[in-house]
């Protein structure tokens, strides 16, 4: 199983002090903690796109090529690119130069987004919220076929037989198809044949498993080979030296961005007595000790057989000591246990 982290850098105020760094800082901070990864060995650093004022990266590509010249061998994926209101050729340039930069490490990890800020921001009708993603889809997986394209669609202004420049440094630059749930996106990712990456950040894990078997059998009554299959699953997950402290570190940042959201969408205010529910054995949240946090994922894996693990460490803006120490524990004993742990799985899946 590959093991990675994900995050959408926060910018919000310390939940504690009130206190707020800037911009610049977070990103310093940021590339640190990509280092940091890298160097520990974990497999995968994705970065999200958001065009709000809690949110600092709204150019996951930008941040993306500049982490490759910080990083030797980890993958760096964006974590999503809102693709409904992008355009599918310029996303497919930025992220094969970000490749040609990293020697073949960059991921696309495309959604629909879970904010609605880009559509008007950039001149897109929420109405063609759906089809807006599953035509650009296809011209994206279209442009990393080959050099030449010709296509037509609704949405954008057709491409007669032109070169897309420049070509990645791989093959062609992996494709995931990130989803929350929705049963239609999940379908759409195991007929194109593409890996998906599920998000589980609320209720209990094993409410999910209907939902990877939808991937997984539409997978296989696409024709594909199931033994190309891959299935990530990204979580909320903090560590630290003991279960109370990762609790007590984590709940406050978490507690003040989800009641934030919340407010937004009409659900009441998260309280701790919530935050300890889903810390339990069987809750959506990975935030405790490394054995905590390894016993979860192996619980999960039971329920998934996923292929991948990434962990969103920030939910709200963390002090960036304690996030270093979290990547640290990840890396150091959490992701070796995990493997270890699955290797004779694995092998055996293999053999």
């Amino acid at each position: 199983m590959q093991l990675g982290i994900y995050t959408f850098v926060e910018v919000t105020p310390d939940a504690v002090t009130g206190e707020q760094i800037s911009g610049y800082q977070r990103m310093r901070n940021l590339m640190e903690e990509i280092a940091l990864a890298d160097e520990l060995g974990l497999d995968v650093f994705a970065v999200g796109e958001h065009h709000r004022a809690e949110y600092l990266i709204s150019a996951p590509a930008v941040v993306l090529g500049a982490a490759a010249e910080k990083t030797k061998k980890i993958k760096l994926s964006s974590a999503v690119t809102v693709l409904s209101s992008d355009d599918p050729v310029r996303v497919f340039q930025q992220f094969a130069t970000v490749d040609l930069i990293s020697g073949g490490r960059a991921e696309i990890m495309a959604g629909r987004g879970s904010f609605i800020e880009s559509f008007p921001l950039f001149g897109y009708d929420l109405k063609d919220y759906d089809t807006l993603f599953a035509e650009k889809l296809e011209l994206l997986m279209q442009l990393n076929e080959g050099e030449f394209v010709t296509w037509k669609g609704k949405h954008r202004s057709p491409i007669n037989n032109l070169g897309i420049y420049p070509r990645p440094y791989q093959d062609k630059i992996p494709i995931w198809i990130a989803v929350g749930g929705t049963p239609e996106s999940i379908v759409r990712a195991g007929t194109l044949g593409l890996p998906m990456a599920l998000a589980i950040i609320g209720g209990s894990p094993r409410h999910f498993a209907p939902h990877t078997k939808l991937y997984r059998d539409a997978y296989a009554k696409s024709g594909h080979d199931s033994s190309k299959l891959q299935l990530g699953i990204n979580s909320h997950t903090f560590i630290a030296n003991t279960s109370q402290q990762a609790a007590d570190l984590f709940f406050p940042s978490y507690a003040q961005m989800m009641s934030r959201i919340g407010k937004e969408r009409g659900w009441p205010p998260t309280t701790r007595q919530q935050f300890d529910y889903m810390r339990s054995e069987q809750g959506s949240l990975l935030v405790g000790s490394p054995q905590q946090v390894i016993d979860k994922i192996l619980y999960e894996h039971e329920l998934f057989g996923h292929t991948r693990f990434l962990a969103q460490m920030s939910v709200g803006t963390m002090p960036h000591q304690q996030m270093m120490r979290s990547i640290e524990l990840f890396g150091t004993v959490v992701a070796p246990a995990v493997k270890k742990a699955l290797a004779p799985i694995l092998n055996h899946d293999i053999a």
